[in-house]
């Protein structure tokens, strides 16, 4: 008797996605110090018709949330692990901005390694591009 394969979780997610009619999902990753450039790159790829996530704090600016150094830290890596969760989410990443800091680079890292198709706004800025 033959055993059908089980789906994976990232399978199930996309065959969810499909049957929902869930249109792509886009993360939009960069420096913080690009938020302009996010915000722009937010509208033209919302009004293309696609979802998007995007880094939700800049803790470049001052904020109540982030004054105190070690909650900074904490918060920090909360939010390193929730853009990890955004980039899992999405269907495809959209890198803003022409320069790429050590987050970043590990950003588009982590969504190659999964598979996701990334782009970005200034293509030179690539670590490893396509050959």
């Amino acid at each position: 008797m033959s055993y059908p394969e089980l789906l994976t979780p990232e399978e199930k997610l996309a065959d969810g996605k499909k049957r929902l009619n869930i249109p792509t999902i886009v993360a939009i990753c960069g420096s913080t110090r690009f938020m302009q450039e996010m915000t722009k790159a937010d509208l033209h790829e919302t009004a293309a018709g696609r979802i998007v996530v995007k880094p939700g704090c800049d803790m470049k600016q001052p904020h109540a949330l982030w004054s105190d150094p070690l909650e900074a830290e904490r918060l920090k890596g909360r939010l390193d692990q929730l853009h990890r969760a955004k980039i899992r989410l999405a269907d495809e990443v959209l890198v803003v901005g022409n320069y790429i800091g050590d987050s970043t680079r590990a950003e588009i890292a982590y969504a190659r390694a999964l598979g996701k198709p990334v782009r970005f706004t200034h293509p030179e800025v690539d670590p490893t591009p396509a050959v």
